[in-house]
C-alpha cells in the first residue's frame, strides 16, 4: 500500500474573495501541506513508485517548492537526494532543502538550466531523474486534488482557478476532472507576464521556449510548458489569462489582509483571477457563465516567500 506523504487540505470559503467575484470562491489550501505546495502530492507520488525499483539517488531540478517535495520524500523513503537550484533560489530554500538532508547544487540563471545539469547528473552519476512538472506520475499523483474536491463538494464548480508554471498541476488536474466527470467544468490558467510559456504555446499552436524568465514568479518559471499542458488547453475548457507581477503581488497582500495565510507570487497570479476581476470581465464577456457557484480557487502555496521577500519584490516593483 502507498504512503501518502501529503496532507488531504480543507476547503473553505472566503467570504471576501466571495464578495468580490458575486457568488462563493472555495480555496483548496494547498499552501498547508507539509513542504509548503501541492508538490508533494505529485513528486511523492513519483518517487515512492521509483523507489520500488530500487534507484540508489534522486536528482530534482527546482527553483524551490518540487525540490522540498523531493527531498523531503527522498528522506523517508531513505534515499539520498541532490537537488540542483538556479541562481535565483533564495539563500531560505537552500537552507530547507539541506535541512531535509539533500545535497544542493545551485546551476545556471533559471530553472531550466539546472534541469539540464540535473539531466546530465542522471547520465553521468547514475542517478534516477525526478522530473518537478513532466511525468505522468507526477499528474497522477496531483489528480488526488480534484478527488478531494469531488469528496467535499455536493455540486460540480463553476470554474477550477490555478497558476501554471511547468504545466504539472494543470495535467493533473484535469486528468483528475476526467476521472470524476468534471471534463466539462471550465478552467481559468493564471500565469505572469515573462513567465508566460502556457499563453505563448496556445497562440502560436505550438511548444515555444520564452527567451528568459523576467517575472518575479520564479516558481512559474519554465521556459517551455510541458507538452501535455498544451494538450490539456485544447482537450479542455481552458482559459488562458496572463497578469503582470504587480497583481500578482498585490493578490498576495489582499490574501494576507483577507484570510492571514502568506503566499507567493506564483499563487498570487491565481489569485489575481478574482482579485483583479478577470473572473467577472470573463463573465461580461460571455466567456463564463453568470452561474458560477462555486469557483474553486487552488491556493497552491510556496516556501518561497517571506516578509523580508514580500518587501524586496515591492522595492523591485516600484511598489514600496
Amino acid at each position: 500500500m502507498e504512503q501518502k506523504f501529503y496532507t488531504v487540505t480543507p476547503v473553505l470559503e472566503s467570504e471576501v474573495m466571495s464578495k468580490a467575484a458575486g457568488t462563493r470562491v472555495l480555496l483548496k489550501l494547498e499552501n498547508i501541506q507539509p513542504t509548503g505546495s501541492f508538490k508533494i502530492r505529485g513528486i511523492g507520488h513519483f518517487c515512492q513508485n521509483l523507489a520500488r525499483t530500487g534507484c540508489k539517488h534522486f536528482v530534482c531540478s527546482s527553483g524551490g517548492n518540487a525540490g522540498l517535495a523531493a527531498a523531503y520524500v527522498s528522506k523517508r523513503l531513505g534515499v539520498p537526494s541532490t537537488i540542483v537550484v538556479p541562481g535565483s533560489t533564495s539563500q531560505d530554500i537552500v537552507e530547507k532543502l539541506k535541512e531535509y538532508g539533500a545535497s544542493v547544487q545551485v546551476f545556471g540563471k533559471v530553472w531550466d538550466d539546472a534541469n539540464e545539469k540535473a539531466l546530465e547528473l542522471a547520465r553521468t552519476e547514475d542517478w534516477t531523474y525526478i522530473s518537478p512538472f513532466n511525468h505522468p506520475l507526477v499528474w497522477e499523483g496531483h489528480s488526488s486534488i480534484i478527488r478531494e474536491l469531488k469528496g467535499s463538494l455536493h455540486t460540480k464548480p463553476g470554474v477550477i482557478v490555478l497558476a501554471v508554471g511547468g504545466g504539472g498541476l494543470l495535467a493533473g488536474v484535469a486528468a483528475g476532472m476526467r476521472e470524476v466527470g468534471w471534463s466539462d467544468v471550465p478552467i481559468i490558467a493564471m500565469e505572469t507576464k515573462g513567465a508566460d510559456s502556457l499563453n505563448a504555446a496556445i497562440k502560436a499552436g505550438k511548444l515555444v521556449t520564452l527567451p528568459d524568465i523576467t517575472s518575479i514568479a520564479k516558481c512559474l518559471g519554465a521556459k517551455t510548458v510541458a507538452a501535455q499542458a498544451l494538450q490539456c488547453a485544447r482537450e479542455c475548457q481552458l482559459i488562458s489569462v496572463v497578469v503582470d507581477d504587480r497583481e500578482a503581488l498585490h493578490a498576495i497582500e489582499r490574501f494576507l489582509d483577507d484570510e492571514r495565510m502568506l503566499v507567493e507570487p506564483a499563487c498570487g497570479a491565481a489569485l489575481a483571477a478574482v482579485y483583479s476581476g478577470y473572473v467577472q470581465h470573463l463573465q461580461e464577456e460571455g466567456r463564463l457563465s453568470r452561474d458560477l457557484d462555486p469557483i474553486v480557487m487552488i491556493v497552491c502555496g510556496g516556501s518561497g516567500i517571506s516578509l523580508a521577500q514580500l518587501k524586496a519584490f515591492r522595492a523591485k516593483l516600484g511598489m514600496a
